[in-house]
C-alpha cells in the first residue's frame, strides 16, 4: 500500500514543480528595467504571408542594460519589424537604421514598478492556487485509498509539508523579483 501514496506524492510533487516552472517563466516576461531579448517574445511579424514570431526571423541582442537591437535576416523586413513592435503596444518607439531596428527601453517610473510589483503578486498567489489545488487532489486520492488511518494521516502530513516546501519557495521566488523591479 505504501507504492501507491508514494506514487501520489511523486505525483503532486510534479504537479507543483509546474506550478514554480510556469511562474519561473511568468517572471520572465515581467521586465525589470533592464533589456533582456524576452520583452520581444510577444512581437509577430508578417514573414511571407504568415505571422512568424519575431525571433524565428531576426537577431535580438542587447548591446546595453537599455538598448536592445533586432537585426533581421532579410532587411525588407525592417519595416514590418517595426510596425510589429509598435503594434504590440509594449511601450517601445523603435527606431530604424537602415540595417537594425534599435529599441531605447525607457527607465520605470515608481508608478510603474508599482503595477510590476502588484503583477507579479498576482502570478505567485496563481501559482500557489496550482500548488494548494495539487495538495487538494493528493488528499482526495490518499482518502479513496484502501489503507490504515495512521497511514493515511501520516500520508497528509507528508503532503502539506510539500505544499509548504513549495509555497516557501514562491515566497522566495516573489521576494526577489520585487527587490528586481524596484532597485533602481
Amino acid at each position: 500500500m505504501n507504492e501507491e501514496i508514494d506514487l501520489i506524492l511523486e505525483t503532486t510533487k510534479e504537479s507543483m514543480d509546474a506550478a514554480i516552472a510556469h511562474l519561473e517563466k511568468e517572471f520572465i516576461k515581467i521586465r525589470a528595467g533592464r533589456a533582456n531579448p524576452s520583452m520581444l517574445s510577444s512581437v509577430m511579424v508578417e514573414y511571407y504571408g504568415s505571422m512568424t514570431p519575431l525571433s524565428q526571423v531576426s537577431n535580438i541582442n542587447t548591446p546595453d542594460a537599455r538598448t536592445l537591437s533586432v537585426q533581421p535576416w532579410e532587411k525588407s523586413l525592417l519595416g514590418e519589424i517595426e510596425t510589429a513592435i509598435m503594434n504590440a503596444n509594449l511601450g517601445f518607439n523603435p527606431m530604424n537604421n537602415g540595417e537594425t531596428v534599435i529599441i531605447n527601453v525607457p527607465p520605470l517610473t515608481e508608478e510603474r514598478r508599482k503595477q510590476l510589483v502588484k503583477q507579479a503578486k498576482a502570478e505567485a498567489e496563481d501559482a500557489k492556487v496550482g500548488v494548494r489545488s495539487a495538495r487538494q487532489e493528493a488528499n482526495k486520492e490518499i482518502k479513496h485509498l484502501d489503507v490504515s488511518e495512521d497511514l493515511e494521516a501520516n500520508a497528509e502530513i507528508d503532503v502539506q509539508e510539500l505544499t509548504d516546501a513549495y509555497i516557501k519557495k514562491i515566497d522566495a521566488l516573489l521576494e526577489s523579483k520585487e527587490a528586481e523591479i524596484m532597485k533602481v
